[in-house]
């Protein structure tokens, strides 16, 4: 519970990399994700190279703070791979995969956030052009990750008006 109290929307880094085991941590949290009819759905391409995380953070309005993440997981979605070859799956089932990476991320005192490529199609566009991702491919989101600096803060989103019992 702390992990998912405490984790937070890290925009601010410090630029340090992120090693490469942390790296294969988070990874293997994305994996451990629940999945419809276990099909797993999902390629996730890690970018760690200074010059490409500085062209996607020019090129993506939302993707600034990529210019000082120490890496960045570009989560896919693939239709054909997933439970009734349908897209929809595909994307829920990453969607869940990407949370897994946040929290990971988290619990590993490092930072992170969800940056959404998917629907934006000139988004997506831009994603598969520069990282060579084949059209069939879903780019879902861009999770830059790093070293926080501290500025980003936890923020208790709980509110009871949200909950329903037994009926609407």
């Amino acid at each position: 519970m702390t992990v998912i109290l405490q984790r937070k929307s890290v925009r601010n880094f410090t630029g340090k990399p992120v090693s490469r085991a942390d790296v294969l941590e988070i990874l293997r949290a994305a994996m451990a994700a629940p999945a419809a009819v276990h099909m797993m759905p999902w390629k996730f391409l890690v970018i760690t190279e200074k010059a490409e995380l500085e062209r996607l953070s020019a090129g993506l309005p939302y993707a600034k703070m990529l210019s000082k993440a120490g890496t960045c997981i570009l989560v896919c979605a693939l239709p054909g791979e997933a439970a009734f070859g349908s897209g929809e799956f595909a994307i829920l089932d990453c969607s869940c995969a990407s949370e897994n990476i946040l929290l990971a991320a988290e619990a590993l005192g490092l930072g992170a956030v969800w940056t959404a490529v998917y629907p934006n199609k000139n988004l997506m566009g831009f994603v598969r052009k520069e990282l060579g991702i084949p059209e069939e491919v879903i780019p879902l989101n861009l999770i830059p990750i790093g070293h926080p600096t501290g500025e980003d803060k936890a923020q208790d989103k709980f509110d009871e008006k949200n909950i329903h019992w037994e009926k609407w």
